[in-house]
């Protein structure tokens, strides 16, 4: 359909009151006060508030949360508020172990509120495939001072996206966030209904279960189904959380599904949610966490499996050659080689570790190849989830941490 614009004509005027604009500014520039800037802006005090790069912490207290998980309760160490965040969101860690310096991240498992009085809850399942989650299970002290991210992630309720019913599929410590979701609904945070369906191993291994019940029993938008693979007990659903038990709790309504547990657990969800027929923005997933078998994926080279490459890392002027494994992350190379490389995710989402590709070729699988068209276009990788495929050139970033 066309347009009718009306442009008016443009008379002497209006052409002689444009010509004198530069006179004006400066005049208005002249009849400014002399007075000083203000030393700080009330925008840049509220982008530090809820946007800031690092927050410094303390252990207040650690408590164990199952058989093999840890919760620990962190406060702010100033004693004011932490930032803000949605429920759902995860902080990341920096930790020193020796000569490494690193990052992981951990759901926020509190209610949105207690940020305000400067506490998070975290909690940290012992990997002992890991040697993080160990070295925090074994080393970490109330009293310890611990520097951590702001807020990041994207899994949390929208309105205007999900539905009013949300179907949480968890596994284990994928617990967390949802639990950080039941305490929002239960404090007036968010408004949606909540189904968690939760699976376990055993009973005695269930994390949160006292907490689930108390948020359960005080909120009737907040329900808890527990799934037990290794065991059959009334009042349990048994077995993995298949299509048929998604189907049975989502009663016929529209559900938004949202999934939080290991890789194994998304490997198989994958193909039971398949059979549902969900639309693609209803069906929501934590980070996918780091691949742990990049030579079962799609598109890996075979001739790369178990061997290991030179990288040279340029970072800040400075130049780093150092060995890095095609069956691990150039990441954990980086940092294994003392380096302080920027992460926060460690998933190929968030873009944190963004570094430029110089020379050489890396595999990138595709459940984790969360890059922009630009980075694609120009040469730019996400360590976290890159494996080289050939001696390599990296320009990787400084992050500048006061551990």
């Amino acid at each position: 359909m066309a347009l009718n614009v009306k442009i008016g004509k443009i008379g002497p005027l209006d052409m002689l009151k444009f010509s004198k604009m530069p006179d004006v500014r400066e005049q208005v520039i002249q009849s400014t006060p002399l007075s000083p800037l203000p030393k700080a802006y009330a925008s840049n005090a509220k982008a530090e508030l809820y946007h800031p790069k690092w927050q410094k912490v303390v252990i207040d207290e650690i408590r164990q949360n199952g058989a093999d998980a840890k919760t620990l309760v962190l406060k702010s160490e100033n004693g004011k508020a932490l930032a803000p965040f949605r429920a759902g969101q995860y902080i990341s860690l920096a930790i020193t172990i020796g000569q490494t310096c690193t990052t992981r991240s951990y759901s926020l498992c509190g209610s949105p509120e207690w940020a305000y009085q400067g506490i998070y809850n975290i909690t940290v399942k012992r990997d002992d495939e890991g040697f993080v989650s160990p070295f925090i299970h074994d080393h970490f002290e109330v009293g310890q001072k611990l520097t951590i991210s702001s807020p990041e992630g994207h899994l949390y309720y929208e309105p205007i996206r999900d539905c009013k019913k949300v179907l949480a599929l968890a596994g284990g410590s994928g617990i967390t966030p949802f639990m950080g979701m039941a305490y929002a609904i239960r404090d007036g945070f968010e408004d949606f209904d909540l189904t968690i369906i939760f699976g376990s191993r055993k009973e005695e291994g269930i994390v949160y279960r006292k907490e689930l019940d108390e948020v359960a029993a005080a909120c009737s938008k907040v329900h808890i189904v527990h799934v037990l693979s290794d065991e059959e007990k009334e009042g349990f659903e048994h077995g993995f959380i298949s299509a048929d038990l998604i189907e049975k709790y989502a009663a016929g309504e529209e559900v938004t599904v949202f999934m939080c547990g290991p890789q194994a657990m998304y490997n198989f969800l994958d193909g039971e949610i398949g059979k549902l027929g969900l639309d693609f923005k209803h069906v929501r997933r934590e980070l996918f966490g780091t691949i742990k078998d990049p030579w079962n994926q799609e598109g890996y080279p075979e001739e790369i499996h178990g061997k290991t490459y030179q990288v040279k890392v340029v970072q800040c002027g400075q130049i780093y050659d150092i060995p890095a494994s095609a069956d691990e992350p150039l990441l954990v190379a980086f940092e294994r080689a003392g380096l302080k490389a920027p992460s926060r995710c460690r998933s190929g989402e968030c873009g944190w570790c963004r570094s430029r590709l110089l020379k050489g070729d890396v595999f990138i699988p595709a459940k984790t190849d969360g890059r922009r068209w630009s980075d694609l276009e120009y040469g730019y990788i996400h360590p976290c989830s890159s494996f080289p495929a050939s001696d390599l050139e990296v320009e990787v970033p400084a992050e500048y941490l006061n551990l």
